[in-house]
């Protein structure tokens, strides 16, 4: 049987001080083992979703911990409660901008909450916002969508995405990015957009991280006859 002492001994054993530092270096806190998320979804692959273990890794605080929270979450058990507790306890982005929206996308709560947590002054909660909405739009089906909302957004990006927190600012680009690569009514609307925007700049921390510029990500997915095919999971 999985027990949380279990898996966080596992966890600690596969972990690295390379991948420790490279974690740390993009922004994590001392609570890390340094695992690597490919051996990490070696533990996904035999646990499959745990809803309760899930909540308890979350609650160590340990980033590594927290990460397969979001791989192994139930969207279907968590509630909208224990969502926003995750969202307001998020320890660095890697946190907030992926476990977090990993199951808050799938949830019955997706568009409700993003559209909350995306008008919150706390800029680690308006980036969690504008991350589950890039999932959420990267695996809804159009005709699920509430296009005029979405058009909504982008023209609210296009005004203020240039004077937004630092980490929403790169959740906003990333967001047209979802937006126009993945739903076709709305590609040209955001690629527009994009072009009024110009390029955004993004405090990376002094990694060699860049922000991708939204039109030439889009159009490579156009090459690689990516538009429109959505994605079957928010969770990678």
């Amino acid at each position: 049987m999985e027990t949380l002492s279990s898996i966080m001994l596992e966890l600690e054993a596969m972990g690295s001080e390379q991948t420790r530092k490279t974690h740390k270096n993009h922004g994590a806190p001392d609570n890390l083992f340094g695992v690597k998320v490919g051996d990490m979804k070696k533990i996904v692959k035999r646990i499959k979703k745990n809803h309760e273990l899930s909540l308890a890794l979350f609650d160590t605080g340990n980033s590594d911990a927290m990460y397969l929270a979001g791989l192994i979450g139930d969207e279907n058990k968590i509630s909208k409660a224990q969502l926003q507790h995750w969202a307001e306890n998020s320890p660095w982005h890697m946190i907030s901008e992926y476990t977090v929206p990993f199951v808050a996308a799938e949830s019955p709560f997706a568009w409700q909450l993003s559209l909350e947590w995306i008008q919150s002054p706390q800029e680690k909660i308006a980036a969690t916002g504008w991350s589950t909405l890039s999932r959420y739009v990267a695996m809804v089906s159009d005709e699920q969508l509430d296009m005029k909302a979405l058009k909504s957004l982008v023209t609210q990006i296009g005004k203020n995405i240039h004077t937004a927190d630092n980490r929403v600012r790169y959740t906003m680009n990333s967001f047209l990015i979802a937006l126009g690569g993945y739903v076709l009514a709305l590609t040209e609307f955001v690629k527009k957009t994009a072009v009024s925007i110009g390029q955004v700049q993004v405090d990376m921390g002094g990694t060699a991280c860049q922000v991708p510029n939204v039109i030439t990500y889009i159009e490579k997915m156009e090459k690689a006859s990516g538009l429109g095919k959505k994605r079957k999971t928010a969770r990678c």
